[in-house]
């Protein structure tokens, strides 16, 4: 049976790159020193050039700045840092505060806990339509919006080309566990554990495909027979040493889609922005009959090549077992992921888990995010392979590592 392995960004976290919305916040902030004068910087902050203060500072926290201007004001500084605007002044003169209201929301989303920047952007892009304001009124709102998501976006896409670069040359070791993952071998399996993530249905084709599969392994390494068909949500560039290192060496043929774009590729640009077609306000959004609202909905950039096309073609020609490797399966991705989820060639869904430090981990989190791209419920109950046959996603690169 194929093999349909969803790659998201907790694959590359796992490899040890910093690719989170997280870091990306982080790293503009730690680097603000260097940056803060560049024309795309000042699109999003305000830095007074005689009043900078971050030498002193981070800012990533800003209950840590208060408190900084409060400790400072007890030494006759006249610093003040308003929490309710985010803004700080030297007495009456403004000499930090934010350009732009979206970049400003992801900043305390991000210090509050976690950030999803696209979702983030879809809950403003609601609240604009559902203000009860005529189209025509919100339509600047809608535009300022989309230019603010449009700078972080290409801010976060020049962050990870500097990422990308500086770990391209560290992926390539230590990669035998991810290995196992894609191509178990088969003098180890176990085919009744293996059956057990299936329906009874699928189990004497099975047994045949696997008996293919032995038989080639002991007398044709030549040929193949199935796919594993790496459907990659990432923009970098790190499953591409699996893929030509896996080809050849194994009887299963290997092939990938970067589905969201690529950096650095002309012909496969990143799709950054917003997937759930399914969402209740969806409908009243396309019904307002301006594309501006639509601007940053991932489907009307599908088009833009033929990776979806492909990513279709492939779903539809044979039955497949699905691999969650590093995907949270938010709603951002929905309208694509309940299409191959709920396929009928798809007959299964294994998870791939986060195994945190302190024994916890997010199976029943990736379960829950899963449960809303299915209409059918039962259907996904049949689908989902249960925790005890599942494993935690490898963890082989450490970033200190990677970082030397």
């Amino acid at each position: 049976m194929n093999r349909l392995v969803i790659i998201g960004n907790g694959f590359d976290l796992a490899h040890g790159l910093p690719t989170s919305y997280g870091h990306f916040i982080d790293d503009f902030w730690a680097n603000i020193k260097d940056n803060y004068l560049k024309e795309e910087y000042q699109k999003l902050i305000f830095v007074k050039e005689k009043d900078c203060f971050f030498e002193n500072i981070t800012m990533v926290d800003f209950e840590s700045l208060k408190k900084y201007c409060e400790e400072c004001n007890t030494k006759k500084s006249i610093y003040t840092f308003y929490l309710s605007n985010f803004e700080l002044k030297r007495g009456s003169d403004i000499v930090f505060k934010f350009e732009s209201s979206f970049f400003k929301l992801i900043n305390i989303k991000n210090t509050e806990n976690w950030v999803d920047i696209e979702n983030e952007y879809y809950q403003q892009l609601k609240e604009i339509v559902n203000s009860n304001k005529p189209a025509v009124e919100n339509r600047p709102v809608v535009v300022k919006l989309n230019e603010e998501f449009d700078q972080v976006k290409k801010l976060f896409e020049n962050y990870l080309i500097r990422v990308q670069e500086k770990f391209d040359n560290k992926i390539e070791t230590n990669v035998n566990k991810f290995e196992d993952c894609f191509c178990p071998d088969l003098r180890d399996m176990n085919i009744d554990d293996y059956l057990k993530e299936f329906q009874d249905g699928d189990h004497k084709e099975i047994k045949n495909f696997n008996d293919r599969m032995i038989y080639l392994y002991r007398n044709d390494s030549t040929s193949t027979v199935g796919t594993n068909f790496f459907l990659n949500f990432n923009y970098t560039n790190t499953i591409d040493f699996y893929v030509k290192k896996l080809n050849g060496n194994y009887f299963i043929e290997h092939k990938q889609i970067q589905i969201h774009g690529r950096l650095k590729d002309k012909m496969n640009q990143i799709n950054f922005g917003f997937g759930d077609e399914m969402d209740n306000n969806y409908k009243e959004i396309e019904n307002i009959n301006d594309n501006e609202y639509l601007r940053n909905f991932k489907s009307f950039q599908y088009f833009q090549n033929s990776n979806y096309k492909n990513l279709l073609d492939y779903v539809d020609s044979e039955k497949y077992q699905i691999y969650i490797m590093g995907h949270s399966c938010g709603l951002s991705d929905r309208t694509l992921l309940n299409t191959i989820f709920e396929h009928e060639n798809c007959r299964s869904i294994k998870i791939f888990y986060h195994k945190k430090e302190n024994g916890t981990d997010n199976y029943t989190e990736i379960v829950q995010n899963i449960s809303r791209h299915f209409k059918d419920k039962a259907l996904m109950r049949e689908k989902i392979v249960n925790k005890s046959l599942c494993s935690p996603l490898p963890i082989n690169l450490n970033p200190e590592t990677l970082n030397k």
